[in-house]
């Protein structure tokens, strides 16, 4: 038999995939038989090199990667691919929105982006509705088990806030008692708009399942505009496009190839990886949008919810680490994150790719200047010996507010996400008015992205994502599991030793040094 065949007989008869992942593993089969985009001799020896790497995307890409539809826009209007008329009430609302995330592809199968959850719903609970606080939950309840059970994956996610509201209350109580990975929710932080008791809400649901992310709102409307949403891990784009695709750089390879001394890498061998990291995220663009015709021929295109104008690329990186490890700066072996000056030189880098990145044009990407938007790749479950993004090693993390001064200067630089993961003892549930000063604290420092998980509640954050510990269990233990995130997150816990970051002391109240203007 061919490789090919043997591959697909494997996975037909592969006892640990479900139906529906089964024909996604097909699909990326039937994909990957087909010759990949053409590309110079440079880049491929680079891709060969895994200095450049195109995130297991598939040979042929035929839709975006992430897709952020206009949610508000169907919900107003209607939809006539879909055969349903605007809704008036909460119930048709949600069974809209239910049929359209059937019809809105992304690189996982499933939606990335429910929308903006409380802003397309708050219209449908007001006064005049009679939905009480006990329907509204009882009819989010209902909508949190179809999310999970029809869209299985823990890339699926939500956006909530910065406003207070009657339903953002409703799904952190919802999303706490269900206590699902799926969907994943972010929580837009404005200083002036959310209010403290929201706050702490989010801080409790959290504390209860790992969710919500918290995300600094006035920085993203500053580099995205007032309309983008948070996607999958914690991808920020453009509002009504999305991201054509994420090609990602290692830092650490990138240098370890290089072989010269770390300046001349700065100034000479990081410019020329970045342009073939652009190279084949050029050539999957145009692949996508001049042979496939997505953009002409989906509903969504057709519709007007989604537009061409309004896509993106994402420039993701990882290895920033071992990159600083590797250019031998600092002393005493304390590393990135701990010795001022390594920590220095891994802000130098991250600054100077950004610099590479705005003026590196890319075609297709009007949505943010001709150019793609930076981001801090988190890593896959295959990485081994290389840290996430901008992150700090596991194991390696220092005190809180020292970590957190520590990687906040990098946060300005990358605008399509960056996320670090604090991880805290079990008692700071006790004192979410603790976490709420730590979160504003630390956005007022100049984060843009928080992330924490809690020891002991039954959940990992793995990148973006969580996986519930049972679920890692069982895959150990039979090898299957309903959703296919947890997979990766399996491989992730144990390749990136993941149960080995450094427990945080749950915080006793501010730190004034957080407390400073944006960094």
């Amino acid at each position: 038999m061919s490789e090919f065949e043997l591959s697909v007989r494997a996975c037909l008869a592969d006892p640990g995939l479900t139906y529906r992942q089964r024909v996604q593993a097909l699909a990326l089969l039937a994909e990957n038989a087909l010759p990949p985009p053409v590309v110079s001799e440079d880049c491929t020896r680079a891709q060969a090199k895994a200095v450049v790497h195109d995130m297991g995307e598939g040979n042929a890409p035929y839709r975006p990667r992430y897709v952020l539809p206009d949610y508000a826009t169907a919900l107003a209007r209607g939809s006539a691919h879909l055969e349903l008329e605007a809704p008036t009430t909460l119930d048709d609302a949600l069974t809209f929105l239910l049929a359209m995330y059937a019809g809105v592809p992304s690189i996982t199968g499933y939606p990335v982006y429910l929308g903006d959850l409380d802003r397309l719903l708050e219209p449908f609970v007001g006064p005049e509705s009679g939905v009480g606080d006990a329907e509204l939950d009882a009819a989010l309840t209902r909508f949190w088990r179809v999310i999970d059970r029809t869209m299985p994956d823990a890339f699926v996610h939500a956006n909530l806030g910065p406003d207070d509201g009657r339903v953002v209350r409703s799904i952190l109580r919802v999303d706490a008692a269900q206590r699902q990975i799926v969907p994943n929710l972010t929580l837009r932080v404005d200083p002036e708009r959310t209010p403290e008791d929201l706050l702490r809400a989010a801080v409790q649901t959290t504390c209860a399942d790992g969710k919500p992310h918290y995300v600094n709102d006035p920085m993203m409307r500053a580099d995205l505009g007032q309309a983008y949403g948070v996607v999958s891990c914690y991808n920020s784009l453009p509002y009504g496009g999305g991201a054509h695709t994420l090609v990602r750089l290692d830092l650490s390879a990138s240098l370890r190839f290089a072989e010269v001394p770390a300046e001349d890498w700065l100034e000479r061998s990081l410019p020329r990886h970045v342009e073939l990291t652009a190279e084949l995220m050029a050539a999957r663009i145009r692949h996508l949008v001049e042979q496939t015709g997505f953009y002409r021929h989906d509903w969504l295109a057709r519709e007007g919810l989604i537009s061409l104008d309004r896509f993106t690329a994402m420039f993701g990186f990882f290895g920033l680490a071992e990159a600083v490890e590797l250019a031998g700066v600092g002393g005493g072996g304390a590393g990135y994150g701990r010795d001022e000056r390594a920590t220095a030189f891994g802000h130098r880098i991250v600054a100077r790719l950004a610099e590479l990145v705005a003026a590196t044009p890319l075609p297709y990407c009007e949505a943010t200047g001709g150019h793609a938007l930076l981001h801090a790749q988190s890593g896959i479950d295959s990485d081994i010996g290389v840290t996430a993004g901008a992150r700090i090693p596991v194991g390696c993390e220092p005190p809180l507010y020292q970590h957190i001064r520590a990687v906040a200067p990098n946060h300005r630089h990358v605008p399509a996400g960056i996320s670090d993961v604090f991880r805290f003892e079990p008692t700071v549930g006790a004192n979410p008015d603790a976490v709420v000063a730590v979160l504003r604290g630390a956005f007022a420092e100049g984060m843009r992205d928080m992330t924490f998980d809690v020891v002991g509640n039954g959940f990992v954050r793995i990148t973006g994502f969580l996986v519930r510990e049972q679920d890692v269990a069982g895959i150990a233990a039979d090898g299957r599991a309903r959703h296919a995130s947890s997979f990766l997150g399996a491989g992730s816990m144990v390749n990136q030793r993941l149960s080995e970051r450094v427990v945080k002391a749950a915080p006793g109240g501010t730190d004034q040094a957080l407390a400073g203007p944006a960094g």
